[in-house]
């Protein structure tokens, strides 16, 4: 594992690492392998993801998953109507950040709720940029091969029993406009799930059913392309790297071994731009690394 030191002309202002990308398109894995290369603790910017349970249909990362990496602002909600704002998150945030930093490890921001990451980095009372050094990388994938691949992981969803997890979770009239069961999923099945009890031919069941996870699919495409559209737009001010994996994913999507490719095109670059993140002496994002940098 590489070590690093703050940089002398940054002393007081501490480094933290971004992981940007749609859903699916590998932001957790990344995260995970920087962070054994590295120092490093990840703080969950996700903001489904602060609830327990619903582990399958949320895509939380299992323990065994995280190598042993500390995680913050993951599962931390029992309360599954909550309303986790906005400043909630950055409240957490702020107050897991100066436990990394005082554990003198790199703090690796990760998720998908990129309007509270916005916040975060923007609100004048947090003063997030005159505090930390920032280090932005945007894991792409271009949207006609993640569609497909965002379908297969919610058919490997299905598999693992998420219709069981939905329904032994599922309350007939709770709103679903707040907390956990905002997730995508939980009301696309909850709509199978009032309308199960009503019918007795299994065949008309399993078309409802199907309905529902096609609506999942649709809602999750959506969900990807409202996510990119945010991040286009929060590049224009911080300045990205962006890793285009999308070979990485027609890979997987052939069935074929990804994982050299993987190695090559996505954490090695990744690992020199964090490299000299940890070494620089200015704010990385203001001189790009034109190797892995697009324009």
């Amino acid at each position: 594992m590489a070590s690093f030191t703050t940089s002398p002309s940054l002393v007081g202002k501490k480094k933290v690492l971004f992981i940007m990308g749609a859903t699916g398109s590998g932001k957790t894995k990344l995260s995970i392998s920087l962070a054994m290369q590295f120092p490093s603790e990840i703080i969950n910017s996700d903001k489904i993801q602060v609830y327990k349970g619903l582990d399958i249909i949320t895509n939380k990362v299992s323990e065994s998953q995280r190598s042993g990496i500390p995680h913050h602002l993951l599962a931390i909600i029992d309360d599954p109507d909550y309303d986790f704002t906005i400043d909630d998150f950055c409240n957490h945030v702020l107050h897991a950040l100066d436990i990394i930093v005082q554990n003198g490890h790199l703090p690796i921001i990760v998720g998908g709720s990129n309007t509270y990451l916005t916040a975060l980095l923007e609100d004048p009372d947090v003063a997030f940029r005159s505090k930390y050094d920032c280090c932005f990388i945007w894991v792409d994938v271009s949207l006609p091969v993640l569609f497909p691949y965002l379908d297969k992981r919610v058919d490997e969803m299905v598999d693992a029993g998420v219709v069981d997890e939905i329904r032994e979770a599922f309350v007939a009239g709770a709103d679903c406009s707040r907390g956990i069961r905002r997730a995508i999923g939980v009301p696309e099945l909850g709509e199978f799930f009032l309308l199960e009890k009503e019918i007795d031919d299994e065949a008309q069941k399993e078309k409802i059913l199907q309905h529902a996870i096609m609506k999942t699919k649709e809602n999750t495409h959506k969900l990807a392309e409202r996510q990119l559209s945010k991040i286009r737009n929060m590049n224009h001010d911080f300045k990205m790297f962006i890793i285009d994996s999308t070979q990485v994913f027609e890979a997987v999507l052939n069935g074929v071994n990804y994982e050299q490719l993987y190695e090559e095109i996505v954490f090695k670059p990744c690992m020199e731009i964090v490299k000299q993140f940890l070494e620089e002496t200015t704010d990385v994002n203001k001189t790009h690394l034109e190797m892995v940098n697009k324009p």
